[in-house]
């Protein structure tokens, strides 16, 4: 089934039955995707304070209510314990479960941090004739944890996570144009070309998602991601934390174009 053509709500009606368990790249065109964390109110202002001086990793989309599995801004029917395809649960900062549904994690204490998505600047990519490699192999996009220092903030640390779509030479100064002027979904690369610059040592082995080819001619292009948290989380081990998994989002009613300057 195409899903790039559908509402946002009929995504997440599926999602939330089960029917779609998959990466949502591609999936709703023009419509913001955000990446997830959630955490106990008394780690929720050391990390709102981490997001805030780490914008290019952790660009804030809404912030809930604490308990409230419902959002205000980004879609008024969300459910944020069913409507991502799956969700990771770390314990002591160690993963113990992926799932389709949280509900029967969720406790009146948590609060939950919606994260500006690289997938939502894909559509502007695809839209300038730049191709994305990962959507048109139908697999997640490659993502790797680096060298590159966060900000500190309360008990939160640790390293940037990129996400990486290699691009030909001509394509670059577009690529960086196009994604520069969505500052709430990262914004602009972070790095370009050699990948052990930034630590990584093996670009054919990302930490999370799936390898894809760099062909003749091409170049990597790196930008923040926001999976840094999940790399943050398993540094910190709080008791516990909740995020979607890598390449699996929650699909917004927010319109990309609305997430530009």
């Amino acid at each position: 089934m195409d899903y790039s053509t559908m509402k946002p709500s009929e995504v997440r009606k599926l999602i939330r039955d089960e029917k779609i368990t998959s990466p949502t790249a591609g999936m709703c065109d023009g419509y913001a995707q955000a990446n997830l964390v959630i955490l106990p109110k008394d780690l929720a202002y050391d990390f709102l304070l981490f997001a805030q001086r780490n914008p290019k990793s952790c660009p804030i989309l809404e912030v809930s209510d604490v308990g409230n599995r419902k959002l205000k801004y980004l879609g008024e029917d969300i459910d944020i314990t069913t409507d991502i395809p799956k969700y990771r649960v770390y314990e002591d900062g160690v993963l113990t479960c992926e799932c389709t549904d949280i509900s029967h994690l969720w406790r009146q204490d948590f609060v939950s941090f919606l994260i500006g998505c690289s997938f939502s600047f894909e559509g502007e990519l695809l839209e300038a004739q730049v191709p994305i490699r990962h959507i048109e192999d139908k697999s997640n996009v490659p993502m790797y944890i680096t060298n590159i220092d966060c900000i500190p903030a309360g008990v939160f640390n640790g390293k940037m996570v990129v996400s990486m779509r290699p691009l030909s030479y001509d394509k670059i100064v577009k690529s960086v144009l196009v994604t520069g002027a969505m500052p709430k979904v990262h914004g602009a690369p972070v790095h370009i070309g050699d990948p052990s610059i930034i630590g990584i040592k093996d670009i054919n082995k990302p930490d999370f998602g799936d390898a894809v080819a760099i062909k003749h001619g091409e170049v990597p292009v790196f930008w923040a991601c926001g999976v840094t948290p999940q790399a943050v989380v398993m540094n910190v081990k709080p008791i516990i934390a909740i995020t979607h998994a890598p390449g699996h989002m929650l699909i917004t009613d927010i319109k990309n174009i609305d997430l530009k300057y």
